[in-house]
């Protein structure tokens, strides 16, 4: 079946994870057999790393496919698919390796299942070079929900660098067909609210201190609106191990919804972890897109599967956002337009991302 089979390659671009996962998951949706060359070439630690095989596993066995080249450091894996079923799926990195992340190659196939998922992943909560949870419940889940679906996210335990120990579960309904979307409005920011959080042996004092300098930040640019930003210390019985951050949320008049994010690690002061989220929301804010950075490339492969037009307004355009438009290009029939927006505020970097899907139809339902 070699003819027949896509040959990707994951050194190009990004060069990282996220290649893989796009392209496992849309072989999985489209039936096409996929072989990854140069895995993960772009890091200073290339091959397959626990989470990323905990992903191919949970894809391979939503789909009852075949992995062949899935250990721990391979370069290259052949993935041959079958049928999504739905019912419960596990996967654990057996890390910090993110939960988020597992959710992201996940959720595109379960979808298109034959009947609903209940997935358990179990990993780092809130983990560097991802998405933390909080990020996934409070911007990414209300904006994919506008592709008209729904889905649970129970986060049971948090879990933590190094090791990891996060427990959440998603459960999700199959859709016919998803539908585009249009974010193209800003609006005006109505409200800013956020967590800043501690858990394990840490006191509750550096949850305050990040949120208080997260606001003296903010404040310097945006005098007129009340901001709220909760400081937590999670319950122990919730928490694995010993962690600490804060996530900042902008909400527009049009409902959109924007974000900066920082963890705290050893040996950084828990003031520059608040002030780092606060200058990523600002620069957000300041590109004047309807999705900050971090939302701008998750989006892609709805916007590739929906039927229609979807177009979203963003900032500059990441290189995860570049590569998962080509890789969904290449392996889809749809098709992405990027657009730099002259006759605005020529201060602005602002694009629109314009995506004629490809209308998958789930063949189950």
């Amino acid at each position: 079946m070699d003819g027949d089979r896509v040959e990707i390659d994951g050194g190009i671009m990004e060069g990282g994870g996220q290649i893989l996962r796009v392209s496992t998951a849309l072989s999985c949706l489209l039936g096409l057999p996929l072989r990854v060359r140069r895995i993960r070439a772009g890091r200073s630690q290339p091959g397959l790393r626990p989470q990323h095989l905990s992903g191919l596993e949970i894809i391979r066995d939503l789909c009852e496919g075949k992995l062949e080249g899935g250990e721990i450091g391979s370069t290259e894996i052949i993935f041959t698919p079958g049928k999504i079923k739905g019912g419960t799926h596990i996967a654990d990195t057996k890390t910090a390796g993110s939960v988020c992340l597992l959710m992201q190659v996940a959720m595109p196939c379960v979808l298109f299942a034959a009947s609903p998922s209940e997935l358990y992943l179990k990993g780092g909560t809130n983990a560097e070079m991802a998405p933390q949870i909080d990020y996934t419940v409070m911007v990414f889940k209300p904006i994919v929900e506008k592709f008209n679906f729904t889905f649970n996210c129970d986060i049971k335990k948090r879990g933590y660098y190094p090791q990891g120990g996060g427990e959440v579960v998603v459960q999700m309904s199959p859709v016919k067909e998803l539908s585009p979307i249009n974010l193209t409005e800003r609006g005006t920011v109505t409200k800013i609210y956020g967590r800043a959080f501690v858990a394990g042996a840490l006191p509750i004092k550096l949850a305050k201190d990040m949120a208080a300098a997260a606001v003296r930040c903010i404040r310097k640019e945006i005098r007129d609106l009340y901001i709220s930003i909760q400081p937590i210390r999670e319950p122990d019985d919730q928490a694995v191990g010993t962690g600490s951050g804060i996530i900042i949320v902008a909400e527009t008049s049009t409902g959109c919804l924007l974000a900066g994010s920082s963890l705290g690690k050893r040996g950084k002061n828990s003031d520059k972890v608040g002030i780092e989220a606060a200058e990523i929301l600002l620069r957000n804010l300041k590109h004047g897109g309807t999705v900050d950075d971090s939302l701008q490339d998750q989006l892609i492969i709805f916007m590739a599967l929906a039927k229609g037009v979807s177009r979203v307004k963003s900032g500059p355009i990441t290189l995860h956002t570049q590569t998962a438009i080509h890789f969904a290009e290449q392996l889809t029939k749809a098709k992405f337009t990027v657009t730099k927006l002259e006759e605005e505020d020529p201060s602005k970097d602002t694009y629109i991302i314009e995506c004629q899907g490809m209308g998958m139809i789930n063949p189950n339902l």
